[in-house]
């Protein structure tokens, strides 16, 4: 796996890895995935020791809005990578004492033949992690944590407290946009906590900041 760059998002425990694809008349070749490279020597601290234990593949339809989903116990970190169409990855902070509580970020990940590079999108424990889709759009993820359904919860994409101040603005207008022509989102997720009663749940005591930072989980 040949990495051209790590760069921090507004959230700056959220990055984004840029790796190689080796193009020729024939199309091109790429290794998306070599731990000694990704987990090892990547430099992102909260990759260090980590396996990637499930992976999973997701098709969405133009419109539809998923999301912000995370979970404890175990804790699950995602790499999140865009295979057709046009992905804009979601990522909120809910680390409780976190300067950047209850903030949310967007990042625009449109998949392309023509280039000579692709990208995964690191989301580490402490972060929700939700989508929106703008046409038909294939995406796959690595986690470091299996699936546990006893230990999962979700904030609202559509909840109004949601701080959108550091999102990239033409983003945040998107989003706004594909939400008022009626996005297609499930009821579990549109339905789901408000950063404020989220705050108020014992089980948030699963996020703070100060021990997921001292056990490099972001």
């Amino acid at each position: 796996m040949k990495i051209l760059s790590v760069k921090s998002l507004e959230l700056s425990d959220v990055k984004i890895i840029r790796f190689a694809r080796f193009l020729d008349n024939r199309g091109y070749f790429s290794e998306p995935y070599r731990k000694s490279d990704l987990i090892e020597n990547s430099g992102i601290l909260s990759l260090e020791g980590k396996n990637m234990v499930q992976a999973n593949h997701s098709y969405s339809t133009g419109g539809v809005v998923r999301g912000l989903h995370f979970q404890w116990n175990p804790y699950m970190g995602k790499l999140v990578r865009t295979l057709t169409g046009r992905m804009v990855d979601l990522v909120l902070d809910i680390r409780k004492g976190s300067p950047y509580f209850g903030k949310i970020v967007a990042y625009n990940m449109p998949a392309s033949n023509n280039k000579d590079y692709d990208e995964w999108i690191w989301v580490p424990p402490g972060f929700a992690h939700g989508n929106y889709f703008s046409e038909n759009t294939n995406i796959e993820y690595l986690c470091t944590g299996e699936y546990s359904s006893g230990c999962e919860s979700g904030i609202s994409p559509l909840a109004k407290d949601l701080d959108w101040s550091l999102c990239n603005s033409k983003l945040k207008e998107e989003f706004s946009s594909i939400v008022d022509s009626k996005a297609i989102i499930s009821d579990k997720d549109k339905n789901a906590y408000s950063i404020f009663d989220w705050e108020k749940d014992s089980r948030s005591e699963n996020f703070i900041y100060s021990s997921l930072k001292e056990n490099k989980l972001s």
